[in-house]
Formats: structure tokens, C-alpha cells, sequence
């Protein structure tokens, strides 16, 4: 990606833009349009794209294409989205959470020794 694509896009808050378009669709359905589709169909459906989705992810970063794993990513954040929206979660308050674990460090938890051999 170029200096110039990287500049434009971190000056656009390409999350907002996408919770507010789903958003959009649920105010204002629009025939043949995916999203209104999932958001009618109900939670379940989107549940299921969800899961879908994050196989899909996992299966693409064992692989080796680095387009195809941010493919996967970017469908999952947008099924996501959906999912945020049908649940009334507010972009913002995601936002927050993200905002308040980049505050903590040192938080790894310590895990139980196991003896296997006993």
C-alpha cells in the first residue's frame, strides 16, 4: 500500500463509517441489501455468519496469503458490526474498552503448572 493510501485511510474512521451504514440499513431497509437481510433474519443467522467468519480467519492466517487473511478479518469486523448493531452495542462503547486495556500492562495472567506425569 502506498504512503499516500495509508495517509488517507487513517484519516477516515473506517469502523464508524461501517457501524453507521449498517446502521443506515436497519433505519432505512434497502431491497437486495445483505445487511437488512441479517439484521431481519435475526440474531441466530448473524451468530452463525459470525463463527463462520472466524473459522475462516483462522484458517486463513494458518495459510500463507497475507490478502486472503485480511479478507477474512475484514468480513469478520463487518459481521461484527451487524452483530453490534441487531445487539444495540455502540461503536463508542467498544471503542472505550479498547481504549482502557491499551492503559494496562503487566496483566498476564499466571497459568497452573501441570505435572503430566502424575
Amino acid at each position: 500500500m502506498s504512503n499516500e493510501t495509508n495517509e488517507t485511510i487513517e484519516n477516515i474512521d473506517v469502523l464508524g463509517a461501517l457501524y453507521d451504514t449498517v446502521i443506515e440499513r436497519r433505519d432505512n431497509p434497502q431491497e437486495k441489501s445483505y445487511t437488512c437481510y441479517l439484521l431481519d433474519t435475526g440474531l441466530d443467522k448473524i451468530l452463525k455468519k459470525v463463527g463462520e467468519e472466524c473459522s475462516e480467519t483462522i484458517i486463513a492466517a494458518k495459510n500463507d496469503s497475507d490478502s486472503d487473511l485480511v479478507g477474512e478479518i475484514s468480513d469478520l469486523l463487518y459481521h461484527l458490526m451487524v452483530l453490534m448493531v441487531k445487539r444495540g452495542i455502540p461503536l463508542e462503547d467498544v471503542y472505550a474498552e479498547l481504549a482502557k486495556r491499551s492503559l494496562k500492562s503487566g496483566n498476564l495472567k499466571t497459568f497452573k503448572q501441570v505435572d503430566k506425569n502424575t
